[in-house]
């Protein structure tokens, strides 16, 4: 099959994934084997390549292949898989496994597992013609659908879903989105059904022009231009400095939920000023597997529709530089 291969890290600027054949990956006792239809790219992408999180996360050792909001076709089984059948279209997202054994899973917490392994770091993922994933953690899916506009649900969704339920949004209530890509041109779609009205600030006009085509109440440049105090607000963009900025734009009692898996430094806080008046602050890791049926369900029923910009799977590189420098409104999505 043909994989984007990682055999060095490097900035995504000077192109370190290689198109090239490598063998069909084999699926182990309880996994499937996944034609891969389309598998949206990610900023986690990104900070993986680029090696931004070894620090925080155990990774696989290189050659690997990057991608985790895989969407295909089951074409085979391990010993012992049961759950599919051959021909159903699946999901597969970051979150690969877990021990399902210690507190954090017993608790229903199995984000934080110590354990967990994660799908295009951990081991090998979608940016291929094939995958193997284990059937426990894999979602299944319309086969109606557009398989390149399923793919971005598979971790925008899934985390912007999780971010705004940690941001603790009332009915109704004023929310500020910072910085607006993949996952927050979900995310808006998420909180206008639940009556919110929602401020969003971005840099680039591409992405205010599509946050008010998707209902957005304000949508500017500054966060000193925001009308209003906000109820809730998430932080998308992976910039620590704008979490003082984005603190002082809440009402009292209000929350910041930082979606990122990796930030810049975040400046020191002043307790009077950014926090007191119990402002909370909140950050998300990964997902569980409960947050990605309640979103998929959720997307379905209202309907999401995302907005995506399609590459062929030999483009990876390109594709992860147009996200880099914000020239994709929406998402971008590899497909065969």
């Amino acid at each position: 099959m043909k994989a984007q291969i990682l055999e060095r890290y490097g900035i995504i600027e000077s192109s370190p994934l290689h198109f090239v054949e490598v063998p069909n990956p084999i699926p182990k006792p309880g996994e499937v084997l996944i034609d891969v239809e389309a598998c949206a790219i990610c900023r986690t992408d990104l900070h993986v390549i680029e090696n931004e999180l070894r620090e925080q996360l155990p990774g696989k050792n290189l050659p690997l292949i990057p991608g985790h909001q895989i969407v295909g076709r089951v074409i085979g089984f391990g010993k012992g898989s049961s759950r599919y059948k051959i021909g159903d279209r699946v999901g597969v997202a970051w979150l690969r496994s877990t021990d399902q054994s210690c507190d954090y899973c017993k608790s229903g917490r199995e984000n934080l597992c110590e354990a967990a392994k994660f799908t295009g770091y951990s081991e090998n993922g979608g940016y291929a013609e094939k995958a193997v994933a284990s059937e426990d953690y894999v979602y299944p899916l319309s086969s109606s659908e557009n398989p390149a506009s399923l793919a971005p649900l598979l971790c925008a969704g899934i985390i912007g879903y999780r971010s705004l339920r940690r941001a603790s949004l009332p009915y109704g209530g004023n929310l500020g989105i910072f910085g607006f890509g993949s996952s927050a041109h979900i995310v808006i779609q998420l909180a206008l059904s639940r009556g919110a009205k929602v401020y969003v600030i971005t840099r680039e006009e591409r992405h205010r022009e599509l946050a008010r085509k998707l209902g957005a109440h304000f949508s500017g440049e500054n966060v000193k231009e925001l009308p209003v105090l906000l109820d809730s607000a998430i932080l998308f963009a992976p910039v620590g400095t704008l979490v003082p900025e984005a603190l002082r734009s809440l009402k009292k009692g209000g929350t910041l939920s930082l979606a990122g898996i990796h930030m810049s430094p975040i400046p020191s806080l002043d307790y009077e000023r950014d926090l007191f008046y119990e402002k909370n602050l909140c950050s998300v890791t990964a997902n569980t597997r409960e947050d990605g049926r309640a979103l998929l369900k959720e997307a379905l029923e209202l309907p999401v529709r995302t907005q995506v910009t399609t590459y062929s799977l030999s483009e990876a590189n390109r594709a992860l530089q147009d996200l880099k420098a914000d020239r994709i409104a929406g998402s971008g999505v590899l497909i065969r």
